[in-house]
């Protein structure tokens, strides 16, 4: 045993200096008494051996008590189960799945690491492998299938069994009754809450007698004429137009406006086809075409077309019933009615994009007609045709606007004249006057004067000099340039016409010889 800080050397030479010294060297070398500080009361309540005992702990002394520490609670019940050992079960611990208990019959494993085989599971020096979980080998004969169990019904679902029969049927009960008392009184409460709603009502339908129209009615003129009426439609690559057309003769023909095809006449590539009120599609193509009239005739191979009646358009009288059919923004079929508002309205035509340069003799009315009605029929009364729609005044900038009540036509009378040269020659002659002219005015009267005469013209001829005011043709008034272009287009060339024209204030009447 050594000292405090002193080397074990120093002690084993200190009795022979002590055997030299004086004798007091014996006591210096005893050990000194040992010190045994305080105990904390604390600490000795925690560490001190408990009363009565003296020696090591008794591991055998049991029902003591806790002294202070308190003890975990019972394991539940699951976790017993679970985890814990079988029912009188002495085994210290649980044998893996499948294992059979030890009995004295059976002769004890062998120690695997003191003998030939080795096992991973028991072998402590074996190394650490990942492998199967350890589960129960199948018993023979199972195969793993097993037969589905019978099927829950509603009662154990909702209830679990819980519920009597009797007193599910009887709640089944109650919920219908509270469902019909609910909707009983939501009934009610809408009838009552919202007074301007009934129910109960059922509206009467009027007995109209006989379902047959009289004879003349829109709907009567309608079921005859559309027939006859078709869509057109021009496409030129990714361009194209559309408008209207009336069937004129059973051969095929078609008539309608110029400016609705002139994009397709001298294209090759253009294609022009028409659509019947059935829905039929048949490729068409343009017979002729006039640009000072606004008209073109198309030929259509189709069997047994309805053909329209041509009327008169001279009898026409301001405040006749008409109808418009047509094809208007790609609605075919479509019928507007309206009336005569005027006739003998000579109106410009220059369609933007096409050649056509036309003044027609109008026929102005206010039924609707709208772009794509153009070329469409113009029908009276009695179902004749007096006129094709040709034109619109809109109140929008560039045309774009819709119809405001101002529709043009061109009367029949000149488009079965047009209509009829186109299909024997294809082209079309028209008189001419050989002057150029504007319209004047002295606030008494109007008139056309002449600017310049052609040489060898028909005017020139009829002796007609610069500066003579023109105010008639034949028996028709001419007011304005325009006028008398529509009075002129009348004749037929070589026709003798007088026209009375104002010279130095007088009035003379020439003879001209229309070329």
């Amino acid at each position: 045993m050594t000292g405090r800080g002193v080397p074990a050397d120093r002690y084993a030479a200190a009795p022979a200096q002590a055997e030299e010294g004086n004798g007091r060297s014996h006591d210096r070398l005893r050990p000194r008494p040992l010190e045994r500080p305080e105990v904390d009361p604390a600490q000795r309540h925690a560490f001190a051996r408990p009363d009565g005992v003296s020696g090591s702990f008794d591991p055998q002394r049991h029902g003591l008590p806790p002294r202070g520490i308190e003890q975990a609670p019972p394991a539940p019940d699951a976790l017993v189960q679970a985890f814990g050992r079988p029912p009188h079960g002495s085994d210290p611990l649980q044998r893996a799945p499948g294992e059979e208990p030890m009995t004295p019959e059976t002769e004890p494993d062998p120690a695997l690491w003191n003998s030939g085989d080795r096992d991973p599971w028991r072998n402590p020096a074996a190394g650490a492998i990942l492998g199967p979980p350890a589960v129960a080998e199948p018993q023979s004969g199972d195969d793993g299938d097993r037969e589905p169990g019978p099927l829950l019904s509603a009662r154990e679902v909702l209830f679990g069994r819980r519920v009597h029969p009797r007193a599910l049927a009887i709640l089944g009960v109650l919920a219908l009754l509270v469902g019909l008392a609910g909707g009983f009184l939501g009934r009610i409460t809408a009838e009552e809450g919202n007074p301007l709603v009934n129910p109960d009502v059922t509206l009467a339908e009027v007995d109209q007698g006989a379902s047959d129209r009289p004879r003349g009615s829109v709907s009567q003129v309608a079921q005859r004429v559309v027939p006859a009426v078709v869509s057109i439609e021009v496409r030129i690559g990714g361009q194209g137009g559309s408008g209207s057309g009336v069937v004129i003769d059973g051969d095929g023909y078609v008539v309608t406006n110029n400016h609705v095809v002139s994009m397709a006449a001298d294209t090759p590539n253009a294609q022009v086809s028409t659509v019947f009120h059935d829905g039929t599609r048949a490729p068409a193509r343009v017979v002729g075409r006039d640009v000072k009239t606004d008209l073109a005739v198309l030929k259509v191979e189709v069997a047994n077309p309805t053909v329209a009646q041509l009327g008169d358009s001279d009898k026409l009288k301001v405040g006749d019933d008409v109808i418009a059919i047509g094809s208007p923004l790609g609605l075919a079929g479509t019928v507007t009615t309206g009336i005569v508002s005027s006739v003998h309205r000579p109106v410009r035509l220059a369609g933007e994009g096409t050649d056509t340069n036309a003044v027609i003799d109008a026929i102005q009315t206010d039924a609707a007609i709208n772009p794509g009605n153009s070329g469409g029929a113009l029908v009276d009364g009695s179902g004749a045709v007096v006129g094709i729609n040709s034109a619109i005044r809109t109140l929008g900038s560039g045309g774009e606007g819709g119809s405001i009540g101002l529709g043009f036509a061109i009367p029949i009378d000149d488009v079965r004249r047009i209509a009829q040269e186109l299909i024997r020659t294809g082209t079309v002659r028209h008189a001419d006057l050989g002057v150029n002219v504007k319209s004047v005015s002295d606030g008494l009267a109007d008139g056309a004067q002449v600017q310049n005469v052609r040489d060898a013209s028909a005017a020139a001829g009829g002796g007609m000099a610069e500066g003579d005011v023109i105010i008639k043709v034949g028996d028709r008034k001419v007011g304005s340039a325009d006028e008398l272009i529509v009075a002129v287009d009348r004749y037929q060339v070589g026709d003798r016409v007088p026209v009375t024209v104002v010279r130095q204030g007088r009035e003379l009447v020439l003879d001209v010889t229309l070329s």
